[in-house]
């Protein structure tokens, strides 16, 4: 059996400029997730765990948009629309353990920032380099767990009507309205899904954040609270545009579910937010961006030196 991507169809005079769109932004999103991770990885001085995470977040990134993006550029620009049963089942799996593993690993973050601006003395003893380790692969390990469970679950019903997804993945609610028979429990499964791995997340980040606003304001230094507030409120964006569209599409309720206006939202948590996130990762940290000048301007130095040989 194969289904065929709707996806922006109705859209015909604006093929072209989505296009040019998602395309500039993947390569925006690579390139910059690329560069960050190279960086990180070659400053001995940024192996630190707030890094350690951000590195996690970038090959994140990258997986996730490139899961999802590749076939989209294709069904854009072409009548190839397609998918088999098992492309897809394999796409809703990526798509599912990306997903979830970035909900977690950004929870992991915000308890990053919490300890090392609300408990400072204790931060080295309570985030070593094991415990950012056993954080990390317990996210990766929910990602996985959850990717498998609900696509298994999904591709365990039976299809045998329409073939056409309403969207431009295969994402968890357009298939269960192709499926035969009763797909109540499934939805539960994804209701449950959401609740316990983006809105619980979600939570915890924002109770972090609190304790992290009033422990700044009690900070006496201009300065250290200038560079709190800077290198939280970068994490803050990404955290308030990747959840805040996943609650609505999962989260709310049946009677005001629209896929046209979960494939605009789809475009945020699949391809706006990965391209922000280098964005405001390099240019609102001081450290990345020094770092990512003297890479530069190492570059230019050889460069020039192999021009004059």
């Amino acid at each position: 059996m194969r289904f065929i991507f709707v996806g922006f169809s109705r859209l015909v005079e604006l093929q072209a400029l989505l296009f040019a769109m998602v395309l500039s932004m993947y390569t925006v999103s690579l390139t910059g997730n690329v560069l960050i991770t190279a960086v990180i990885k070659a400053n001995p001085s940024l192996h630190t765990p707030m890094y350690f995470f951000l590195t996690n977040l970038s090959l994140l990134e990258i997986c996730y948009t490139t899961s999802i993006v590749p076939k989209m550029l294709v069904s854009l620009v072409s009548e190839n629309r397609r998918i088999s049963l098992w492309g897809c089942a394999t796409q809703m799996y990526f798509f599912t353990l990306f997903g979830i593993t970035e909900c977690c690993l950004l929870a992991a973050m915000a308890y990053d920032r919490y300890m090392a601006i609300c408990n400072p003395l204790r931060y080295t003893l309570v985030m070593r380099k094991g415990a950012c380790a056993q954080l990390a692969i317990a996210s990766w390990t929910v990602g996985m767990l959850v990717g498998l469970s609900q696509t298994s679950y999904v591709f365990s019903l039976t299809y045998c009507g329409p073939n056409r997804i309403n969207h431009f993945f295969c994402d968890i609610p357009p298939l269960l309205k192709l499926a035969c028979g009763d797909t109540s429990m499934n939805v539960l499964a994804v209701y449950l899904v959401a609740f316990l791995f983006i809105t619980s997340p979600f939570t915890l980040i924002l109770a972090s954040y609190l304790f992290i606003i009033a422990s700044v304001l009690r900070m006496p230094s201009a300065e250290g609270k200038r560079k709190a507030f800077s290198t939280c409120s970068s994490h803050l964006i990404v955290v308030l545009l990747f959840y805040g569209s996943g609650i609505i599409t999962y989260l709310r309720p049946k009677s005001s579910y629209s896929m046209e206006s979960d494939k605009l939202l789809a475009l945020f948590y699949t391809v706006v937010t990965s391209m922000l996130n280098p964005i405001v990762y390099s240019l609102r940290n001081k450290e990345v961006k020094e770092a990512l000048r003297r890479a530069l301007n190492g570059m230019t130095s050889l460069s020039n030196l192999l021009t004059t040989i």
